[in-house]
């Protein structure tokens, strides 16, 4: 017997072995069980999410001869037929070929004769906005009389070019791109019932190349056991795909904030080397990106899908951590426009030198007090090496004498100052190492978000006793020490300092000797307010257009700058 390509022998022959779709399923089901069936379908979506299978299993449950049910038996004969394709009362057209008035009217001429063996004589019309104007015209009558013997069913990419006279008279369901879990959870089970090896990263690679459409995921995985001999594995999915690894985009990640570009266009080379698509790296890399980026606004967010193991959630959780957002945000739009100017490069992998070498020269000088960036090491796990201080002045460009004039007429309005940077918290933490004197420190560098966060801010330091903190909040703020916020920045406690502790939050008025990062910042901003004012009356210039002007300062109009 010859080979049965997979996306035809794991064609779903129930509705539930259809993947995804459930909004669609759940209607269909309830109107065949409840016996309330339109005589009209639609189904419209990108190629490969189910439109003609769920049209043909539709026709199977009208036509099982053990009755009109969600669930045919499969095993009759009218069920076996409608599988193998060869049931006489199920007529399937392909209005891409079938396109003009003379098709339509030989297959409505056969419209008013009852099915030869089935319940209901079932029309499915595939790629229906292909007809002609006068196919629909003449399609438009049947349609809105039709007879009780007949269901027509069809299937679209574009239901915009369909005529609105069409659409009225039918249900339309439109089917969703399936997400990168569904599809590469449905080749993973496939694999397995075929007995054949392959590696979760694989198959996540195959199911994002496939863009939403199963079908393609299904050919693309019969391709890549044909590559691979027999296995699936990641390294030749990369290959056959031409796309990046995971691995290889962390690293060119870390090379370009570490400003390395040696190791960012030796990443370049590599790629070349191993042929892969620059387009497909660009876009590889600006999903990475976006990632970081989404991960450092929602640090507690959970994977929608299986696009990232473990081991690859925590490496960008780690980038996220230690790359400023700016930073990111300036990569992205870079990349962006990278991929957009990558057709007019001389070639590709020049274009995709020319958008490092931007990331590289564009990134702003970052003063780091801990004297710190980021690279990978041997295990893929970025770390945190030496990275040079930028020296004072070393960005201006103005003359000394000249900034020092500036700086004798203009007013000098002290800055806001934000809580200090905390020193970094050793290896070998103990549990004497919280105490009231660091508890702001402490607190003002924890990844922290909504109700934790403000928990935080707002609590006030007790005592720490056998590993136990116990924290102050006012009254007034009880409300934000629920339950997941306590639990969160427990858990953000116990990940700085090394060690488990357990939060008690008690409400009490916040005394004057346990201050809080709420009440610090106020009164940091009250400071640099008053200072504001005092810059601004104290201004000869101010002072001499008040008396030249008769004119008066609002004050609710200073801010500190």
């Amino acid at each position: 017997m010859s080979y049965l390509v997979l996306a035809r022998k794991w064609r779903p022959k129930t509705f539930s072995e259809v993947i995804g779709q459930q909004h669609v399923l759940r209607a269909l089901i309830n109107g065949l069980d409840q016996d309330r069936l339109h005589h009209a379908f639609l189904f419209a979506g990108t190629r490969g999410v189910g439109k003609t299978t769920l049209a043909r299993i539709l026709a199977k449950s009208l036509n099982c001869e053990k009755g009109v049910s969600s669930t045919p038996c499969g095993e009759c004969q009218s069920c076996q037929e409608v599988d193998s394709g060869r049931f006489v009362d199920l007529i399937e057209v392909d209005a891409a070929s079938r396109t003009g008035i003379d098709d339509m009217r030989e297959l409505l001429n056969n419209v008013q004769y009852t099915p030869s063996r089935g319940r209901y004589k079932v029309y499915l019309i595939d790629e229906v906005h292909m007809l002609s104007t006068s196919s629909f015209n003449a399609l438009l009558k049947t349609l809105e009389e039709p007879p009780p013997h007949v269901k027509f069913l069809f299937a679209t990419t574009d239901p915009q070019k369909l005529p609105v006279t069409i659409l009225s008279r039918c249900l339309q369901f439109n089917l969703r791109r399936l997400d990168i879990a569904q599809i590469s959870g449905h080749l993973a089970n496939i694999l397995q019932q075929e007995n054949i090896e392959f590696e979760i990263e694989a198959l996540t690679e195959i199911a994002r190349s496939a863009d939403g459409s199963m079908r393609d995921a299904l050919s693309l995985l019969d391709q890549a056991i044909s590559f691979g001999a027999g296995s699936v594995t990641s390294e030749n999915v990369h290959e056959m795909l031409g796309s990046i690894s995971q691995q290889q985009l962390h690293t060119l990640v870390s090379a370009l904030f570490n400003q390395d570009a040696q190791t960012a266009l030796q990443q370049s080379a590599e790629l070349s080397a191993q042929g892969r698509d620059f387009k497909k790296t660009l876009d590889e890399l600006l999903i990475t990106l976006q990632r970081i980026a989404t991960l450092q606004l929602v640090p507690n967010l959970e994977e929608s899908d299986s696009a990232t193991d473990n081991s690859n959630h925590d490496q960008l959780s780690l980038l996220s951590q230690q790359i400023p957002a700016e930073t990111i945000q300036l990569l992205y739009q870079i990349a962006l426009h990278g991929k957009r100017d990558l057709p007019y490069a001389a070639d590709p992998k020049s274009g995709f030198d020319m958008t490092l070498l931007r990331m590289l020269s564009f990134q702003p000088m970052q003063v780091d007090t801990n004297n710190t960036a980021i690279t990978p090491n041997a295990d893929a796990k970025p770390q945190v090496v030496a990275k040079p201080k930028l020296e004072p002045q070393q960005s201006y460009s103005e003359p000394v004498a000249k900034q020092q004039q500036i700086s004798e007429s203009t007013p000098v309005v002290e800055p806001i100052k934000t809580a200090p940077k905390p020193a970094a918290i050793s290896n070998s933490t103990s549990t004497t190492q919280i105490n009231s004197a660091n508890w702001l420190d402490v607190t003002a560098r924890l990844k922290l978000t909504a109700f934790s966060r403000q928990l935080a801010d707002n609590a006030a330091f007790i005592a720490l006793e056998d590993k136990t903190i116990s924290l102050a909040i006012a009254p007034e703020l009880a409300h934000l020490a629920n339950d997941k916020a306590i639990s969160r920045l427990q858990s953000a406690l116990s990940t700085t300092l090394q060690y488990d502790v357990k939060l008690r939050v008690q409400q009490d008025e916040i005394q004057q000797s346990s201050s809080t990062l709420a009440t610090e910042r106020a009164e940091q901003s009250k400071l640099s307010q008053k200072n504001a004012k005092d810059a601004i009356h104290n201004d000869p210039a101010v002072a001499a257009l008040k008396n030249a002007f008769n004119a008066e300062i609002i004050e609710s109009t200073i801010k500190p700058i």
